[in-house]
């Protein structure tokens, strides 16, 4: 059944890596899952890293492994604002492995409730989530 479409942005500090009308996205905030059609309410939400989905269609969907960011959905438009987004068949297994590895390594060595800590368990989080969605 075809949907209602409505113009979705995704933006990462290098720029522009999704600008088109879809049917419905999918991502996971701080509160849990969330998905998005056409007349959603206004919201601002915090995003967890995860994987992104952008519905052009029901069977034609782009994927992204999703950093943390923002959503804000407003004026029928969906902008979504993350550190990384990363189409699967571009993430570097390899990479992301020693990453992670690198992140407990720190977390394991860094002080209770310091930044660094903070910093490497999120790093954590991240990572698990891109080798997920590169499975």
């Amino acid at each position: 059944m075809a949907r209602t479409r409505f113009p979705a942005e995704v933006l990462t500090p290098e720029g522009e890596v999704f600008s088109e009308e879809i049917e419905m996205l999918s991502t996971r905030t701080a509160v849990g899952s969330i998905g998005i059609l056409a007349g959603h309410e206004p919201i601002l939400a915090m995003l967890e890293p995860t994987e992104l989905r952008l519905y052009r269609s029901e069977t034609d969907i782009v994927r992204f492994a999703q950093a943390e960011g923002y959503l804000q959905f407003a004026e029928n438009r969906a902008l979504v604002l993350v550190e990384e987004a990363i189409a699967p068949e571009a993430l570097d297994r390899a990479t992301f492995e020693t990453k992670l590895s690198e992140a407990r390594t720190a977390a394991e060595q860094a002080e209770p409730d310091s930044e660094e800590k903070a910093r490497a368990e999120r790093d954590i989080r991240r990572y698990e989530a891109f080798l997920a969605v590169g499975s």
